[in-house]
């Protein structure tokens, strides 16, 4: 009895370990014409858009921040940290001379960057 179940597991191991050696042979690397056919690969990021494609989305003030604006220019920009409706959190840029926000205020944000302030 010991001797069969020896036998049946060699014969079970031995069609196992050649039927992965052989898919591994049959699905390697590609060759060098179905690279040059496909061209390169290049991975896709995924959509970052915090309105979720909308033009304007409501949220809450979490904080104020004054923000530095990148290499040439020189200033204080006037941004918030703003929870939206849709759960996500954004940093917002507050246009104009002076704002009266502070923290739990309403605004009403639009699609768009600051182009000299990083992030």
């Amino acid at each position: 009895m010991n001797a069969l179940c020896q036998k049946l597991f060699q014969a079970v191991s031995k069609t196992f370990l050649t039927t992965t050696f052989q898919t591994q042979q049959m699905f390697g690397m590609a060759s060098l014409a179905q690279m040059h056919r496909s061209g390169p690969h290049f991975k896709t990021r995924p959509p970052r858009q915090p309105l979720g494609g909308k033009p304007f989305a409501k949220g809450v003030v979490l904080k104020t921040l004054i923000k530095k604006p990148k290499k040439p220019n020189s200033a204080n920009r006037k941004c918030v940290l703003v929870r939206l409706s849709t759960g996500k959190e954004m940093v917002a840029y507050v246009p104009g001379i002076g704002h009266n926000l502070q923290e739990h205020n309403i605004v009403l944000c639009r699609v768009g960057r600051s182009q000299d302030l990083p992030g």
